[in-house]
């Protein structure tokens, strides 16, 4: 199973993979050889529109170009996310994915591993254009006793130091696949806070959810087929997400326990060992569709689970922030884009920014006149 097929699909590749390319301060043999990979595909993209010129251009080509130009479209007027020349430009890539991401996590706690990048700042993962690059970095890191976690990503976002280009395996997402992509790396282009990459990653989360929501009601209806996919996707995948934060807790109480840890570790193999059987069993209950059956056969450790507590600690803390200011996305972007870096935690600047000037606050009942 393909961890970036439920992940909201599309976690974004850490910008420093560019950033670096002006930088002396890191690996040069990583910066020249990941950046040389980037900037040999960047050098290939050809426009967006180049793909229906000609006097009969394929339907899947109009199709395509007029699906991304509608979504880009929507994300900047209605949702108000900041206009780029991102997803403008195409490539052709030989392989389903864009790059393998590895990340890590220590065995007996939920400390997740991180790199320092200019720029950015701490990343908790690196990404790799080559599989085997990503295997040997996977490599060093068990060798420092941690668990290691590879994926592969489709999108990324450079925060505005590129274009960011469309990829040919894009072609055959749907049209809310293809909105949760854009609508997340838009974000990233918008809003992006130096040190902060876990609000970072939930806010493009939640942000990319809700807009591919919102784009799939305004352009198909709320009883269209787009429509019952993405409901009964966002089931699963809270279903899913639910599962994994129990699970983490189960984990996290052995590892903040006083138990010495060679026990933590036993335990930990048992509480895993029993969840996928108890997730095996439940699954028909639990979900609507086959998409995360594969998680009873799979190799789970830190790495994996700590991704969950990146992407979606935050989340329900952001829909409450989002149902509580009215619901309104636009607006929610628009106080999103005044949190500064200094300012104080990215949450309570962004619920600060949620609230109603003074003057307009109703007044108490005791106070109200006649």
């Amino acid at each position: 199973m393909r961890t970036n097929t439920f992940f909201c699909f599309f976690p974004v590749l850490a910008a420093a993979l560019f950033l670096l390319l002006v930088s002396m301060t890191f690996s040069a043999c990583y910066t020249l050889k990941q950046g040389g990979i980037m900037l040999g595909y960047l050098g290939r993209a050809v426009p967006l529109d180049s793909l229906i010129e000609g006097n009969n251009p394929p339907q899947e080509n109009i199709e395509f170009v007029e699906l991304v130009t509608d979504i880009r479209r929507f994300a900047v007027e209605y949702l108000g996310l900041n206009e780029t020349k991102n997803y403008a430009r195409y490539v052709d890539i030989d392989r389903d994915y864009l790059a393998a991401i590895v990340s890590a996590s220590a065995k007996d706690s939920f400390k997740r591993y991180e790199w320092r990048f200019p720029i950015v700042g701490s990343v908790p993962y690196k990404g790799f254009f080559i599989t085997d690059d990503a295997r040997k970095e996977a490599e060093k890191l068990r060798r420092k006793d941690l668990d290691v976690w590879i994926r592969p990503v489709d999108a990324f976002s450079t925060l505005g130091w590129f274009s960011d280009p469309l990829y040919s395996f894009m072609r055959d997402y749907s049209p809310e696949r293809m909105a949760n992509l854009l609508i997340h790396e838009l974000v990233h282009a918008t809003v992006f806070i130096k040190d902060n990459m876990q609000f970072n990653e939930e806010l493009a989360e939640f942000i990319g959810s809700e807009g591919a929501r919102l784009y799939i009601e305004n352009r198909y209806g709320n009883d269209s087929p787009q429509m019952e996919n993405i409901t009964y996707s966002s089931l699963d995948n809270a279903a899913y997400v639910t599962f994994i934060q129990e699970l983490i807790s189960e984990l996290d109480s052995v590892y903040k326990s006083g138990i010495p840890r060679e026990e933590k570790l036993e335990q930990k193999e048992k509480i895993i060992a029993a969840a996928q059987t108890r997730f095996a069993d439940e699954y028909e209950t639990r979900f609507h569709s086959g998409r995360y059956r594969a998680f009873s056969e799979m190799t789970i450790n830190n790495a994996y689970l700590e991704l969950y507590r990146l992407y979606y600690a935050g989340g329900s803390e952001l829909k409450e922030l989002y149902d509580e200011s009215g619901g309104d996305l636009r607006a929610f972007i628009a106080a999103a884009k005044t949190i500064k870096k200094g300012g104080g935690k990215p949450m309570e600047q962004l619920r600060s920014a949620l609230k109603p000037p003074a003057a307009f606050l109703p007044r108490p009942s005791s106070e109200q006149g006649p």
